[in-house]
């Protein structure tokens, strides 16, 4: 698929469908009112009629609309359409443009809607949105089915119109990076879709073997278990020792800025299936721990993302690698381990496993003297008990870095949350016999996760994103989601300022 800008006149518009907005009350945006004079009060008289009412999130195709040359006109609902409208009310209606083009199977689509005001957007911001709108609703996973579908997706070309010359200069830019922000949210989710069976450790290694040989900037170097045991990785080591499956950490290096550039590092978990270990999960929805590794997936996606921009910055993208089984050799809870870092911890729960792959590896990202270290992981379900499955829980040794990236958050529409991290939550983690515990006890486990994971972070600016509640959606539309690839493509972007 394609992204483009473009000036240009409405009525001359070649294309399977034009979209414009349409706001309640009879509002029509400026594109809209021009089509209504041009087909006669065709728009006012539907909106006057009830076929449409205008409110957020609601939409209509018409056919053959005269005065136009678009084979169809698609009017899209953002509510308040005479005065700014809100960020929210706005996503609304480009989820709703986005489910109609493709049912409507348009090969092509012109979108007149970024003359519609939002409140604290301007027009990248809206122009972004809508492409990534978009592309993520003509994603489609279908490749181990046997009857897959052989035929592409329709939706070929999406040219944004811009009312002016000095309008074209944003949206050209948020056609070239939501162009490569979507190749990076469709990688993360097919990452992330793939069953336990396939994406294992070795398989993630090789997908990012393959991502090098393809990009000249990109260099990769896998560590297998053998080396991790001679670095004293016995963290990370834990989690796999009960697997068939070896563990493997994952190192993507990025190089497109000046030698001397401290990079950032993306650090994510890839539990490539967590069955919980001896401290096994309850079997109902156990299916869907293939998607623990979807931190992973947001670095492999992150990463695709940056190669497409070619960004002038230097990057560090890491996995740390297991499956989670129980088997014969597996960690036991009351074991005690010796990190990298030379901290023993006491195991009282193996399904808190993430903390122990991430925290040998934020030790090991030491060595490359980093800006700042974000980590991300479908870490725990009490994030999701805290917030839901909408917004990301974030924590951090560094306000400046936490404010950076909660920024991108509302730039990309992928929002983080900041919660606490202070010394009451530190002493939950007290052990009787280790330096400290994987687990903190029932009360702010996402927290305490948190607080585990900055003992292993004190020498670089850190922050911890816990995506356990927006990396997929569980019932009919299970599947990966992508994020954050979006925040973390935007955190990027805004390192160039």
């Amino acid at each position: 698929m394609e992204f483009i800008a473009k000036t240009g006149e409405l009525e001359k518009q070649s294309t399977a469908c034009l979209a414009v907005a349409v706001g309640d009350k009879g509002a029509l945006s400026p594109a809209a009112q021009q089509i209504d004079q041009l087909s006669d009060g065709m728009l006012s008289s539907l909106l006057k009629a009830g076929d449409i009412k205008g409110k957020a999130g609601q939409s209509l195709m018409l056919h053959r609309v005269p005065g136009v040359k678009a084979e169809r006109v698609l009017l899209v609902g953002t509510g308040q359409c005479d005065t700014s409208i809100s960020q929210a009310d706005f996503l609304k209606a480009a989820r709703a443009m986005a489910s109609a083009i493709k049912q409507a199977a348009c090969k092509e689509l012109t979108l007149a809607l970024c003359d519609q005001p939002v409140t604290d957007a301007d027009d990248y911001w809206k122009a972004r949105q809508l492409l990534q709108a978009v592309g993520e609703a003509n994603y489609r996973f279908d490749q181990l089915k046997s009857e897959r579908s052989k035929k592409p997706l329709p939706l070929r070309k999406v040219t944004l119109l811009a009312s002016s010359r000095a309008q074209s200069t944003p949206l050209s830019s948020a056609s070239e990076h939501a162009q490569a922000i979507v190749s990076g949210i469709h990688a993360a989710r097919d990452l992330g879709n793939l069953p336990g069976n396939i994406c294992t450790p070795s398989y993630l290694a090789k997908r990012a073997k393959g991502m090098a040989k393809k990009h000249s900037a990109l260099s990769c170097k896998v560590l297998d278990e053998k080396q991790m045991r001679e670095l004293g990785m016995h963290s990370l080591l834990s989690v796999s020792a009960g697997s068939a499956q070896g563990a493997r950490l994952i190192t993507l290096e990025y190089k497109g800025g000046k030698k001397s550039d401290q990079p950032i590092v993306l650090l994510g978990k890839g539990i490539t299936f967590d069955s919980g270990g001896i401290s096994l999960k309850p079997g109902a929805g156990m299916d869907e721990m293939k998607f623990d590794m979807c931190g992973a997936a947001s670095v492999i996606g992150t990463m695709t993302t940056l190669c497409e921009l070619k960004l002038p910055i230097n990057v560090v993208g890491m996995i740390a690698s297991a499956e989670n089984m129980p088997g014969p050799t597996a960690t036991k809870p009351g074991d005690i381990i010796t990190s990298m870092s030379g901290k023993t911890i006491e195991v009282l729960n193996t399904d808190a496993e993430g903390r122990l792959v991430l925290c040998d590896a934020l030790t090991y990202a030491e060595r490359f003297k980093p800006a700042a270290v974000v980590d991300i992981a479908t870490l725990t379900g009490a994030c999701i008990v805290a917030l839901g499955h909408h917004i990301s829980g974030m924590m951090s040794n560094n306000d400046a870095l936490a404010e950076r990236l909660t920024r991108a958050g509302k730039r990309a529409a992928d929002l983080v949350w900041q919660l606490p991290m202070n010394e009451d939550y530190q002493k939950q983690l007290d052990s009787n016999f280790a330096d400290i515990a994987n687990i903190g006890g029932p009360g702010g486990g996402t927290i305490t996760a948190g607080c585990f994971l900055a003992r292993f972070a004190e020498k670089f600016d850190w922050a911890h994103l816990d995506i356990a509640g927006t990396a997929w959606l569980s019932g009919q539309n299970k599947g990966a989601t992508g994020r954050p690839v979006a925040l973390l493509s935007q955190f990027l972007l805004d390192s160039l300022d």
